[in-house]
C-alpha cells in the first residue's frame, strides 16, 4: 500500500519529457516524479524508492529528495515563517512544513526551532506538524525493562531535569543531579531505562546501569587519552566539578573507569594524571 508522508518502492509506468508517473495502487493512481527528481538512466518497469507529498496546488507528488522526517516521526525544526494559516518549517522539500495555529503549543516566530510531531491531516492527505507533542505520546502502557536501551529525543528541561521522547512513543525524564554534559532542546542520544514506575512514569538516565556502564565510560576515558597523546593531567584528587566539565562524567564513575583501566593494565597512574600504556 503507498503511503503519503512515507518512503515508497514505486515501479515507473510511463515515461514523458516532463517525468515519470508511478504506479501508487488503486487509492492513489498514478505519481508524477518531476524530471528534475529522476535518477539516470531510469524507465519503465524500474523500481524507485520515493517520498510521496502534495506539492503547493495539493497535487500528489514523488521526489527522490529526503526530509529529515516522515509522518509518525518527531523532529526539531526551524521555523522559516509566519503566514494566515500557521507556521511553516524547513524540512528539507521546496514545500514547506505547516504547523496550524491550533496545533501550535505556543505561538511560533520565525527563526526560532521547535521539536513537533509529523501527521497526515484525514481529511485533506495533508502533512503537517504539531508542536504539541504530549497528545501523540503515552498513548499505550509502557512495557520496557529496567536497563533497556532507548532511543531519547530531549524536548524540555524542568527543574527536574531534562523530559525526553521515547522511542518515538513514550515520556521519561533524565534528572538534573544524573547528567553530566550540556544538553539541548532537539538532541537525540541513547540511553536507558533506570525505572517503569508505578504510575507509568519513566526515569532515564544517560550510563548503562550496573557495572556495564563502567565499561563504556572506561571506553570513553580511553578514547580521551588516545585524542590527548596517552595522557590526561586529572586524578583521583582532582575535583569533581573540573572532571565533570573535562570529561563530562561524575568524579564516582571517573575512579570506576579509572579502576578498570588500571587493573586491566591498560593505563599508568602518576602524580599529575594518568598516561597510557603502550
Amino acid at each position: 500500500m503507498t503511503e503519503i508522508g512515507k518512503y515508497n518502492v514505486l515501479k515507473v509506468v510511463k515515461d514523458l519529457d516532463f517525468g515519470l508517473y508511478l504506479d501508487g495502487g488503486e487509492e492513489l493512481g498514478e505519481i508524477l516524479i518531476p524530471r528534475r527528481y529522476v535518477p539516470v538512466n531510469c524507465s519503465v518497469d524500474d523500481e524507485l524508492e520515493v517520498f510521496i507529498y502534495l506539492d503547493s496546488e495539493d497535487r500528489l507528488i514523488a521526489t527522490t529528495e529526503m526530509p529529515e522526517v516522515t509522518v509518525g516521526e518527531f523532529a526539531f525544526l526551524e521555523a522559516v515563517a509566519v503566514g494566515k494559516v500557521g507556521a511553516f518549517l524547513d524540512w528539507g522539500l521546496p514545500k514547506d512544513l505547516l504547523v496550524p495555529f491550533r496545533e501550535q503549543k505556543m505561538d511560533m516566530e520565525k527563526g526560532k526551532s521547535y521539536v513537533v510531531y509529523v501527521y497526515l491531516d484525514d481529511e485533506s492527505s495533508r502533512i503537517a506538524a504539531s508542536s504539541k507533542i504530549e497528545k501523540f505520546l503515552d498513548n499505550l502502557p509502557p512495557e520496557y525493562e529496567e536497563g533497556q536501551e532507548v532511543d531519547l529525543m530531549i524536548y524540555h528541561q524542568s527543574e527536574l531535569g531534562y523530559k525526553a521522547i521515547i522511542n518515538g512513543a513514550h515520556t521519561g525524564i533524565l534528572y538534573d543531579n544524573e547528567v553530566f554534559r550540556n544538553l539541548h532542546k532537539g538532541d537525540k542520544m541513547k540511553g536507558y531505562v533506570k525505572k517503569v514506575r508505578e504510575d507509568d512514569k519513566i526515569d532515564l538516565i544517560l550510563e548503562k546501569p550496573g557495572y556495564g556502564k563502567v565499561d563504556g565510560i572506561a571506553q570513553g576515558l580511553l578514547d580521551r587519552l588516545n585524542k590527548a597523546s596517552g595522557f590526561i593531567d586529572i586524578t583521583d584528587k582532582s575535583p569533581a566539578d573540573e572532571i565533570t566539565r573535562r570529561l563530562g562524567i561524575s568524579k564516582k564513575n571517573f575512579k570506576k573507569a579509572v579502576g578498570s583501566l588500571y587493573k586491566q593494565k591498560i593505563i599508568a597512574l602518576e602524580k599529575e594524571g594518568i598516561r597510557l600504556l603502550k
